[in-house]
């Protein structure tokens, strides 16, 4: 039997086998025995040709990935952000063409990447789509780009990127495993967690743990674990935006929010567009700002005063200043003595602050350094 059939057959058992406490340890067992099929499977393909997957060179400040299915308007989209006036090539493999552009907002460069639309079947690698995955994983933020048509897209564009590793809008969960040579499996936990700890301890060793320490510290399902333990999972924020809807009628809307309720998502969060008639544009582009959590800095330099054309711009999770030290780069870190900050996140102006400061979006900041 080959890596196919098996594969086949595990998720043919774990369809079958009714989930309960009782078989929630098998169930788990098999579904690390499932993945490690898949990961194998997928290095047999990639090492024969099958397509491993290609890296696009990142630029700017964030890169955000626009996913959809074809003809949805991505690329008049693209252009339409970018006005076209920033230079667009193509990053050309065996079957993907990959066209960026940039959106200059707010002072910040986000690289907007408009990857070939994704078919079902892509994470299998139908239509090149193991090379478009791998583009999507390396950006900061996914954008959904629907048909006001066809809002249903979206859930075949969600399972194709959860097959490809991609887990959107959450965190990894806290697992650790500490190997030990002896003593068998220990399972520490702070709470309930969900899983009973012969589940835990099944899937750990199907992943070949024997002796080892393992701490749990908050509720896990049995795939989130699975996902723990693998540790080739990419986490990414995601948002919505709804093209061609200056193609439906007004009373028709109503329709669309519902369709988009039974999908999980929000109407109030979608963005509603028009990438033809470029409406909705502004919108959009304060989506992309909030949901990679941008921030600009004006750096206060010496000599110069505050330079408010060019500020450092920073992203969700590296807004302190040791944030801004290693994005600014050169002799800055092991020259830092203090910092001083006006703005939001200071007490007063001129506030001295050391590397663990949190900065605000707007603040000016002053790197007093040793020469």
């Amino acid at each position: 039997m080959g890596l196919e059939e098996e594969i086949e057959a595990i998720e043919e058992e774990i369809a079958n086998t009714p989930y309960n406490k009782s078989t929630e340890g098998h169930i788990g067992r098999l579904k690390a025995k499932l993945s490690e099929k898949k990961e194998k499977l997928e290095r047999q393909q990639s090492g024969s040709g099958g397509g491993g997957g290609y890296a696009v060179e990142k630029t700017g400040d964030a890169t955000v990935a626009f996913v959809g299915f074809p003809s949805v308007g991505k690329s008049t989209l693209l252009n339409a952000l970018t006005n076209a006036e920033s230079e667009v090539g193509e990053y050309e493999f065996t079957t993907l063409n990959v066209q960026p552009g940039m959106l200059k907002y707010r002072g910040a460069n986000i690289q907007l990447l408009d990857v070939p639309g994704l078919i079902e079947g892509a994470a299998g690698g139908r239509g090149g789509g193991r090379e478009v995955l791998s583009v999507v994983r390396t950006a900061d933020l996914v954008l959904f780009v629907l048909s006001v048509f066809e809002p249903d897209q979206y859930s075949k564009l969600r399972q194709e990127l959860y097959y490809n590793k991609v887990r959107l809008d959450t965190e990894p969960k806290s697992v650790s495993v500490t190997k030990r040579h002896k003593g068998g499996l220990k399972v520490t936990t702070n709470r309930d967690i969900g899983l009973e700890e012969a589940t835990v301890k099944e899937i750990l060793r199907e992943y070949g743990y024997v002796n080892a320490d393992v701490t749990i510290r908050e509720e896990i399902t049995i795939d989130q674990l699975v996902d723990a333990l693998q540790a080739n999972r990419v986490y990414l924020p995601s948002a919505v935006a709804v093209n061609k809807a200056d193609l439906i009628q007004p009373d028709y809307k109503e329709t669309v929010d519902e369709q988009l309720r039974e999908l999980d998502i929000d109407p109030e969060e979608a963005v509603f567009i028009s990438a033809e008639e470029e409406k909705g544009l502004e919108a959009l582009k304060e989506k992309i700002w909030e949901k990679l959590g941008l921030i600009r800095i004006y750096m206060d330099k010496p000599g110069r005063g505050v330079d408010y054309e060019e500020p450092l711009v920073l992203m969700e999770g590296e807004h302190t200043v040791d944030d801004a030290l290693d994005r600014l780069g050169g002799s800055f870190d092991e020259r830092f003595r203090f910092a001083r900050v006006t703005g939001e996140s200071a007490k007063h102006d001129e506030q001295q602050v050391g590397r663990d400061h949190e900065l605000a979006d707007e603040d000016v900041l002053r790197i007093v350094a040793r020469k």
